[in-house]
């Protein structure tokens, strides 16, 4: 697999990782580690943060896109 990002830009690099969100193919230059909050709770309320995160791959967009929420 290649990487999705690479491609676009005209290069052409082997995948290490997957976005966790959307399954782009991502190299090790594209791929970015993100510690993402975990929640718990009942459906649909009550939901708390717990006191820890999970490390998830991401692509640039949809990094971006978590960020801004």
């Amino acid at each position: 697999m290649k990487c999705y990002i690479c491609e676009e830009m005209g290069g052409d690099s082997e995948a290490v990782s997957i976005c966790i969100v959307c399954g782009m193919g991502l190299c090790r230059r594209h791929a970015i580690r993100n510690d993402l909050e975990i929640w718990e709770g009942g459906y649909p309320f009550p939901a708390k943060k717990k006191g820890m995160k999970l490390a998830r791959i991401l692509c640039k967009y949809c990094d971006a896109a978590l960020r801004s929420s």
